[in-house]
């Protein structure tokens, strides 16, 4: 969870002490205190990204196009879920013994790491009464843990019961694109990777999740970085790809001695050592034992 903001005198800029102190005697000082305005850094960071986005808009498609979004797609269910059908997991729910409470849905939601929660709250705005809403006071409560209090009985069924309605299927994809697919393939591009890198990322970022810790994507990212460069920095696709995977993979380990790491060993691995920086189908892999195939095209 993000610390809770403090506030304190301690750095604020001396006008502002002044008038306090004053009833207002800073009024005839200069205005200019030499402190960007919030609204100065909330442009800047505005121009920020839209410099970004003028930049991926010049890029192809890659995993933004919808046919090599259903690849990656299909690529992270295999892993996640031992099936490429990752459409029959909407209604999917159990609790793996990750310490995370239950995993659910299209991509693993979990009641422990807070997507879960901000599903089914922004599920529940738009639609009050469905199945799942009377769970929302025992979701903020178990949440950062593995916890199923208040949960049990009945949530598991009521997932279930939800997953029938359109409605939350399109809300699991709708955060699915907000939390994981959509930072993923946005920071790949800007750090000039191919579709093959885009993906990597995006199975990071749901497997790992969104933080910047050690074990959290952003933090795995920053760990690759100590050691090779982007492409966008001028360093070598393959090499940065290889270096953050053994980053990704070391993340896996730290999180659970002897877990299975195959989804990069036999998978994501096999994609580079082949070259296939476009992800171009047809595509064979093995996970957790178990071989997939994408045919061609």
């Amino acid at each position: 969870m993000k610390p809770a903001i403090r506030l304190a005198v301690i750095g604020v800029p001396v006008i502002i002490v002044l008038s306090l102190v004053f009833g207002g005697a800073g009024d005839d000082l200069p205005s200019d205190t030499g402190q960007p305005s919030a609204a100065n850094e909330k442009q800047s960071a505005a121009d920020i990204r839209a410099e970004e986005d003028a930049e991926i808009a010049e890029q192809p498609p890659g995993l933004a196009d919808p046919a090599m979004k259903e690849i990656a797609s299909e690529l992270v269910s295999s892993a996640n879920s031992s099936t490429l059908d990752w459409r029959s997991r909407y209604d999917a729910i159990e609790d793996t013994g990750d310490g995370l409470g239950y995993t659910a849905g299209i991509v693993g939601f979990c009641s422990g790491t807070s997507d879960m929660l901000d599903l089914v709250e922004r599920y529940t705005a738009a639609h009050p009464d469905n199945p799942l809403a009377p769970f929302l006071p025992a979701l903020r409560k178990v949440n950062g843990s593995g916890s199923h209090e208040g949960l049990d009985p009945g949530f598991t069924d009521a997932w279930k019961l939800a997953a029938k309605d359109g409605a939350f299927r399109s809300a699991q994809e709708e955060s699915r694109d907000r939390l994981y697919f959509d930072p993923a393939v946005r920071q790949a591009k800007l750090d000039g990777l191919g579709p093959l890198g885009q993906y990597i990322y995006y199975d990071a970022m749901v497997l790992h999740g969104p933080d910047d810790s050690a074990t959290g994507f952003y933090g795995i990212r920053e760990a690759a970085l100590a050691d090779a460069d982007t492409v966008t920095e001028g360093g070598d696709e393959e090499e940065y790809l290889d270096i953050f995977l053994d980053a990704s993979k070391k993340a896996i380990r730290a999180k659970r001695k002897g877990r299975d790491t195959s989804r990069i060993d036999t998978m994501q691995m096999k994609f580079l050592d082949d070259g296939n920086f476009k992800l171009a189908t047809p595509l064979e892999w093995r996970v957790y034992g178990k071989t997939f195939r994408i045919p061609a095209a």
